[in-house]
């Protein structure tokens, strides 16, 4: 596309329904994790008021997850031909309602069956996400930027729904009020269904003749090595942030000698940092290649790791531990959250722009398939380590994936050099 193009009348009376129609994306992208990310707090709250064993409490996660997974594989193919409009406005009015049924709940198998509907529903939503950006996008770097911008608000929603979700059980006297958070969460969905409603989006670009979406045609892309190393970096970027974000509370708890309260609340630097780092990318992508914008940011993760970790040495607990006098590790190692934040969003950006636009939601869901089985196992590791380990040896496992995404990064470069030539 020529300068000419990009300035003409056309262009610039599309210009805002661009700006909104990213805006929407974002927003409903955010909303839907805002739920999935609630698991933690739904399982205490579970444990507590509604007579849930931890046991219990832990198959919530499970829900979660392989519902994607059944998203992701039966239904991923299928979006395109729904369209993704018509997707994602039929899917924030289900998990509108589902969030009214919640705030009514009194039982655990209420919030089993809403985290079942909420993995449904994000299987669907990250697919129609991601192949409305190749929608978008003007070029490779446009995609990037889009797509590292919508991760950024997605982790800014993920932040905000963690303070949300505790406004709401701190004002809570009997029990029952923290569920009231479902009327906002329904709102917000309901919200974001009206504002695709006002969305004109041409979405013939992903319907090409003959083309012929399917398992099948996820499974022929599964088998080619450009797919396979793309799978295997977002893989291992997963194992590592699921590893920090699920287990950092911990780190700040037995390592940092840091009370419980301010554990997690020290943890939530590590999503401010993830979304600033993805809100940041957005920009600096559309300046600087990729491949040198990842790599430095895997070295100062390394670097952050390495300063940060021995800093936790010899912390031993105080009874007058607060903010003004905390480890410097608590605040400097879940930094590493702001280099981390690109990898992941630009990654897979750079998979589907190799693509041709209709064969964006099989990729999409093999991507959501495997990001969620790095998450599971990423969290199973770090808990091993954890328990047989200390904690601040027990992150410097994150150096091998970090290693081995390094690795592979020339070799994503080049096959997808080739695959766009093609």
């Amino acid at each position: 596309m020529g300068a000419g193009e990009i300035n003409s009348p056309a262009a610039t009376r599309q210009a805002p329904m661009r700006i909104y129609t990213i805006a929407t994306l974002g927003f409903a992208y955010a909303v839907i994790g805002i739920l999935m990310n609630s698991v933690g707090v739904v399982i205490l709250q579970s444990i507590q008021h509604l007579g849930a064993t931890k046991l219990q409490g832990s198959a919530l996660e499970a829900c979660k997850d392989l519902s994607v997974v059944v998203a992701s594989f039966l239904l991923a193919t299928r979006v395109a031909a729904f369209g993704f409009r018509r997707a994602m406005i039929g899917v924030l009015l289900v998990m509108a309602a589902t969030c009214l049924a919640a705030s009514f709940a009194d039982n655990f198998v209420a919030m089993q069956a809403l985290f079942v509907m909420t993995g449904l529903s994000f299987g669907v939503i990250k697919v129609a996400t991601y192949s409305t950006i190749g929608l978008l996008a003007r070029d490779p770097a446009d995609h990037a930027s889009i797509t590292g911008t919508i991760e950024g608000v997605f982790m800014i929603g993920v932040l905000a729904g963690l303070w949300i979700f505790a406004g709401f059980i701190g004002t809570d006297a009997t029990g029952h009020a923290w569920l009231h958070v479902y009327w906002l969460l329904a709102a917000l969905c309901a919200a974001g269904a009206f504002a695709w409603f006002l969305v004109s989006l041409d979405e013939s670009a992903a319907d090409a003749p003959g083309h012929s979406a399917g398992l099948r045609e996820m499974l022929s892309l599964a088998l080619l090595v450009s797919t396979i190393v793309v799978i295997a970096a977002l893989f291992l970027y997963v194992l590592i942030e699921q590893g920090v974000g699920s287990w950092l509370p911990t780190f700040n708890s037995e390592v940092l000698h840091l009370p419980a309260a301010m554990s997690v609340q020290v943890s939530t630097i590590f999503l401010a940092s993830l979304a600033a780092g993805r809100l940041a990318s957005g920009l600096v992508l559309r300046r600087f290649h990729w491949s040198g914008v990842l790599l430095a940011c895997l070295g100062a993760v390394a670097i952050l790791i390495l300063i940060s970790l021995p800093l936790a040495r010899g912390v031993t607990a105080r009874a007058d531990i607060g903010w003004a006098n905390a480890p410097v590790a608590a605040y400097l190692f879940p930094l590493l959250g702001f280099f981390l934040a690109p990898i992941y969003p630009t990654i897979c950006s750079v998979a589907l722009s190799a693509l041709p636009r209709p064969s964006h939601p099989a990729m999409v869901g093999l991507i959501v398939i495997f990001s969620a089985l790095g998450g599971t196992i990423g969290s199973f590791i770090t808990s091993l380590l954890f328990q047989h380990l200390s904690g601040a040896f027990a992150f410097y496992f994150l150096l091998v994936p970090i290693g081995l995404i390094a690795m592979l990064l020339p070799v994503i470069r080049s096959q997808q050099a080739k695959r766009v030539s093609v």
